[in-house]
């Protein structure tokens, strides 16, 4: 399946602004949204394919930097390049450790932002396969029973058959059909392979 063109969404009031960078980034192959408001942008839904913003720190109304306190509270971790013409140091360390990937400023190297744009793209892809991971390996052990969901969080613990046997209650032989089971139904090859998805689907051993 061919992948969707990334989108790059660019939030700033100055209408020639938007159209330049509108311009440049379209000139390297990607799809461009503008929009004239912080508010705007969070009032929209958003895609379902990787995507970055460049973003305006001051504007009327909601700022570049509340958007992005906004964005993180939602769960909603689009990576992002502000661009400014009135920085000042304060505010470029708030927007980086709050997650930001470049904090340019105006006038800014057409060639420094185009690669900001390529990195935040990049990194909003790998979130994406690595979320599509998860929610794979959690439909995974959706399909085990809860008995089957005990013994898969005792089994990656690396302790024997016979303990987890003794932990559950039951017989040695029962656990090793468990077990079987639920090493077809994660499609895991080996322990050490269900040990790693059960850290991606935060498994943890059983109040027994």
């Amino acid at each position: 399946m061919t992948e969707k063109t990334p989108t790059v969404f660019i939030v700033d009031d100055d209408p020639s602004v938007r159209k330049a960078l509108k311009r440049l980034i379209e000139s390297v192959g990607l799809e461009v949204e503008t929009l004239t408001s912080a508010q705007e942008f969070s009032d929209q839904e958003q895609p379902d394919k990787p995507s970055c913003l460049v973003l305006d720190v001051r504007m009327p109304g909601l700022s570049g930097l509340d958007l992005q306190d906004e964005l993180a509270a939602r769960g909603l971790n689009m990576p992002i390049i502000f661009i400014t013409g009135h920085g000042n140091i304060p505010m470029g360390v708030r927007a980086m450790k709050a997650g930001a990937v470049d904090f340019i400023e105006k006038p800014f190297d057409d060639q420094a932002l185009l690669d900001a744009i390529h990195q935040a793209i990049e990194q909003d892809r790998k979130a994406r396969l690595e979320q599509a991971k998860i929610k794979e390996i959690l439909r995974r052990v959706g399909l085990l029973t809860h008995r089957e969901r005990q013994v898969f969080a005792l089994v990656v613990t690396g302790i024997f058959n016979k303990q987890i046997a003794f932990e559950l209650g039951t017989s040695e032989k029962t656990i090793k059909v468990h077990r079987a089971r639920i090493m077809q139904k994660m499609q895991a090859k080996s322990l050490a392979d269900l040990v790693r998805l059960a850290e991606k689907a935060g498994v943890y051993p059983p109040k027994v």
